[in-house]
């Protein structure tokens, strides 16, 4: 298997690469707060990137990676440039090239490697891959410029990967940024955070969400309210949504719940035959996925706090499953340990159905202690 055909680690399944996107929607504090430290001489060299996974991030990393290598550090007296306004460069700039070719000489992204053994993505980022720093800072960089790393994402990285970078933060080259993106920073080791300057991204309401769906090329701008409290407000899981016909999908899992607490056996194997279906791939995560959903959204009916109608009907179902307080306790408990249990199911290879069968029955159980 070639490069170019090798599955990327850091693109979200149904979305754009993040490099490929050249428009953030959003996440104008965090632009801001980058911008304003380059502009008043405090360029911090690390940067951590936080937030929920596929609202921005990386889109941001590459946007300032792409600001930082265009944009020249000499100061040039008083014919300097002006002073940038946004982290946007011309699209004829060579840089936005070399970037989408991953052929710019200034960058190294750090990312999940390629195992040749199993033929699949390593489920971590190794030492190995964070010791090929050395060899791209030991290179001059042919323009005398900057440099900048994207670690995609910060969090992947095993305890001997994060130790080997730590040491770089605490002994950064000159001219060099690193930009650590991070879904759990909480996962990190504090002294890697403490060596960092934070920028956090935040979720997407559903008008932004409609602009992001449209900025990359979707026509999912009519389902945006939908998409947003589904995906929790991160384009990235609105477009795996759409991709993967997840509204759909999201629709057969509340009719199915909307027969609890006497599950629909029948309606529950064919859902559950459906997550084990050969040639749909990521079609069992997106199923998992939606349960998580539900739960957290009968966690919070219960609460009164679901306003917002996610599918034809969902807020009767919600109300009759989780009436009140005491039920959305129950269906949290459940959500937590129901996240465990599927982690370690799908960890050992249980069979895709059995996941969902279990999860099924887990929750029949809750509902006839809940249902009003």
């Amino acid at each position: 298997m070639s490069d170019d055909d090798l599955p990327q680690p850091d693109q979200i399944d149904g979305a754009p690469h993040p490099r490929e996107t050249t428009r953030l929607v959003g996440q104008a504090n965090a632009e801001t707060a980058f911008l304003e430290a380059f502009n008043g001489d405090r360029l911090h060299h690390g940067w951590l990137l936080t937030g929920p996974k596929g609202v921005g991030k990386a889109t941001l990393a590459w946007r300032i990676a792409r600001f930082l290598l265009a944009t020249p550090k000499e100061d040039c007296g008083m014919f300097a440039a002006p002073v940038p306004q946004g982290l946007d460069i011309p699209e004829t700039h060579p840089v936005n090239a070399r970037l989408q070719a991953l052929s710019e000489p200034g960058l190294f992204l750090l990312r999940r490697g390629w195992d040749e053994k199993t033929k699949k993505l390593k489920t971590v980022i190794t030492v190995e891959e964070v010791r090929k720093l050395r060899g791209f800072f030991a290179m001059s960089n042919p323009d005398g410029g900057r440099r900048v790393v994207i670690v995609d994402a910060a969090d992947e990285m095993n305890i001997s990967a994060a130790n080997a970078l730590l040491k770089v933060l605490e002994e950064p080259p000159a001219d060099c940024t690193l930009l650590l993106i991070a879904h759990q920073p909480s996962r990190l080791l504090p002294t890697i955070r403490s060596r960092c300057r934070e920028l956090r991204c935040r979720t997407l309401a559903p008008e932004e969400m409609a602009e992001a769906l449209s900025a990359a090329g979707t026509d999912g701008g009519a389902y945006a309210v939908v998409l947003s409290e589904l995906s929790g407000g991160s384009v990235g899981e609105a477009m795996r949504l759409l991709t993967l016909d997840g509204l759909t999908l999201y629709k057969e899992v509340m009719t199915l719940l909307d027969t609890l607490p006497r599950l629909d056996r029948s309606a529950a194997l064919k859902l559950a035959d459906k997550a084990a279906a050969r040639g749909v791939e990521g079609r069992l995560d997106l199923m998992l996925r939606l349960f998580d959903v539900a739960l957290s959204r009968l966690a919070r009916a219960g609460l009164g706090a679901v306003e917002a109608q996610a599918t034809s009907g969902e807020l009767l179902t919600l109300a009759r499953l989780s009436p009140d307080a005491n039920a959305a306790r129950a269906w949290a408990e459940l959500a937590a340990t129901s996240s465990a249990r599927t982690r370690h199911g799908q960890a050992v290879n249980l069979d895709p159905s059995s996941l969902i069968l279990d999860m099924l029955l887990s929750m029949n159980d809750v509902a006839r202690r809940t249902a009003a």
